[in-house]
């Protein structure tokens, strides 16, 4: 077949393949434009899903009759610069859109240029442009594009459902509000308005707020500012508590220079930012905008923009690294709000499901004064068992025992379990009211340790946070050269089957530097000689099982010195406080006061929330008091 050139409808419908993927690329390529024409007010309606209407309508600064004539041309643009291809400054440059979307669709644009007197229009039927006529038309920019892909109908086979197509509209849309506040945004889809967010300040709080109005209120509660710069890159935006995670990716959003983007090397960085704080199989919630001189990123990677490259991505990388983290440690202890607000919400559908209602005599209820009275006064009754109340101030000698020896087992000195079971009868200390995980009251269960401040009651689980404690501990040690050890009177010998103790007596020097001596003994089985100080009497047994047979699972390309830190939680998973243990007062205020200051304290080593905090308003109305 000879070589012949291709007509410009040809090349324009190719065109509009790499560009105009679905209905969401045309209304995320015509909001850019509205964004970039400095519009503050952008209105989007769409039917069928966007096959069937596409409307954008902004207040910009519009365009003039000769303007608008050259807009629906090829290769033509305002936004590119030809001395310099690579310092883009706007969100389109590419000067494809407008006649990609006219090449396969009905399109027509009305504009009115910012103090003019009239306002014109230009339609592109299918590749056929108009001429260039009068309109009524406000300042700004109205595009409409009617009947998507006619001229392209097999195109039509790949598209989803028309509710599919109007959620990835309205996506697109939330992408580009997050990175502008301060423009206001309507969706239309049908018949309803799917998506309103007004204006918001061009600040940090203005920004949050978008985001709340976009992500959730969760978010909005348990976000934390990220801020950082370095040698020309500047991050700032939110990233949620470790706490606060989701199955998917869906909920992370990452802008370079104002443009959505999916770069693998931002996920990367999110993910090694975040560590052993989430869950496997987990993603955190944030929102991230990276902002660095144009020429230091190539943003025509991808035909839709949404891929860069970096010219020192590891500079970037390291930034973002060390501002989450540096934000997750200054949260210390913060756990996720919305666990105490979710245990609300089962206990009220549980009420509701009994069938219970607030009889309409209140009096009914009982003196609630004395209800008041008994909580004032410490009335954590034994109630069958249990329940160990905490009485009087927190002793001196609480600071001398238990978590005040960093080198030996956390609470040795407490070797018999607390005598004292009486009911609390003295209110305790104003000073720990005030402190943010307040005093502790009583422990229910043996396992969770309830706790009082002057506005909310906290439940704190026993072993998730002492197993926090003893991991950051032990990851201190590891950073510092090296973890303490205590010798064992008496060897224990752990069997573990041949290969497992084969494998372990070859890695002993290694299991060594994390406390742990070990060699072989006899058949199938190890001697332990030595555990981590930090475990003290833990379960050695269940903790050399599981690493004998995580090391001959991974053979032996599995260095231990890559994956100390997961290692070490592991030991302090063995090694913590166990549930089922009754503490006495002067542990659980010990390890209250531990976890205000220790970082991360929020959630074990498997992501999971340390404790929850139940407001007394909440509660309150829970009970019908409110």
């Amino acid at each position: 077949m000879p070589i012949r050139q291709l007509s410009p409808e040809t090349v324009n419908r190719i065109a509009a393949g790499e560009v105009i993927e679905r209905p969401a690329s045309v209304v995320k390529e015509l909001v850019e434009n509205a964004i970039d024409a400095g519009a503050t007010a952008i209105e989007i309606v769409t039917a069928g899903g966007g096959l069937s209407l596409v409307r954008v309508t902004d207040n910009g600064s519009g365009m003039s009759a000769a303007d608008l004539a050259m807009a629906v041309e090829r290769h033509a643009t305002s936004k590119l610069n030809e001395e310099d291809l690579f310092d883009i400054r706007t969100l389109g440059f590419r000067g494809e859109a407008l006649p990609s979307i006219g090449s396969v669709a009905h399109l027509e644009i009305a504009s009115r240029l910012k103090g003019a007197a009239s306002a014109f229009s230009v339609t592109v039927d299918r590749g056929s442009k108009s001429a260039i006529r009068p309109a009524a038309a406000n300042t700004g920019t109205r595009v409409e594009v009617r009947d998507l892909f006619s001229a392209t109908p097999a195109r039509l086979k790949f598209l989803k459902s028309e509710r599919a197509e109007s959620m990835a509209v309205t996506e697109a849309v939330k992408r580009i509000a997050m990175a502008n506040p301060a423009c206001a945004f309507t969706v239309t889809t049908g018949e309803r308005a799917g998506l309103k967010l007004p204006a918001s300040a061009a600040t940090p709080e203005g920004l949050l707020a978008r985001l709340g109005r976009i992500m959730g209120r969760e978010f909005l509660d348990d976000a934390l500012a990220i801020s950082g710069e370095r040698d020309g890159v500047r991050l700032e935006g939110f990233a949620g508590l470790p706490t606060l995670h989701r199955a998917d990716q869906s909920q992370q959003y990452l802008f370079v220079n104002g443009r959505t983007v999916k770069d693998r090397l931002l996920v990367g960085a999110v993910r090694a930012a975040y560590g052993d704080l989430i869950p496997k199989g987990r993603f955190p919630l944030l929102a991230i905008f990276v902002t660095l001189d144009p020429r230091d990123v190539d943003v025509n990677v991808h035909p839709t923009k949404a891929e860069v490259r970096f010219r020192d991505s590891g500079r970037v990388r390291a930034l973002l690294i060390g501002a989450v983290r540096s934000a997750l440690e200054a949260a210390g202890h913060r756990a996720s709000a919305q666990g105490g607000a979710q245990t609300i919400e089962a206990l009220v559908a549980s009420v509701a499901g009994q069938g219970m209602r607030e009889p309409a005599d209140r009096a009914a209820w009982g003196d609630t004064a004395k209800g008041d009275a008994a909580w004032g006064n410490g009335g954590w009754g034994n109630g069958g068992g249990g329940l160990t109340g905490v009485a009087g101030p927190l002793p001196a000698r609480a600071m001398e025992r238990g978590f005040g020896e960093a080198m030996q087992a956390p609470f040795a000195a407490f070797a018999a379990t607390s005598a004292d079971t009486a009911p609390a009868s003295e209110p305790p200390p104003p000073d720990l009211l005030d402190r943010p995980l307040g005093a502790a009251r009583a422990q229910l269960h043996e396992t969770y340790i309830v706790a009082q401040t002057r506005a909310s009651v906290v439940i704190v689980d026993q072993h998730a946070a002492h197993e926090r404690l003893v991991y950051e501990r032990m990851k201190r040690m590891l950073s510092e050269g090296g973890v303490a050890r205590q010798g064992l009177l008496i060897p224990e010998i752990v069997e573990v089957g041949e290969a497992e103790a084969e494998i372990m007596a070859e890695r002993a020097d290694e299991l060594a530097e994390l406390g742990l001596v070990v060699e072989a003994f006899g058949h199938g089985a190890v001697a332990v000689r030595e555990v981590p100080a930090l475990i003290g009497r833990g379960d050695v047994k269940g903790l050399v099982r599981d690493l004998a047979a995580e090391l001959l699972a991974e053979g032996q390309g599995f260095a231990l010195k890559d994956r100390l830190e997961a290692v070490a939680s592991r030991m302090a998973c063995h090694g913590s406080v166990r549930a089922g243990r009754r503490l006495t007062g002067e542990e659980m205020n010990a390890l209250l006061r531990e976890m205000e200051a220790t970082p991360y304290s929020g959630q074990c080593n498997h992501g999971r929330p340390t404790y929850v905090e139940l407001r007394l308003s909440d509660i309150e109305r829970l009970f019908g008091r409110r």
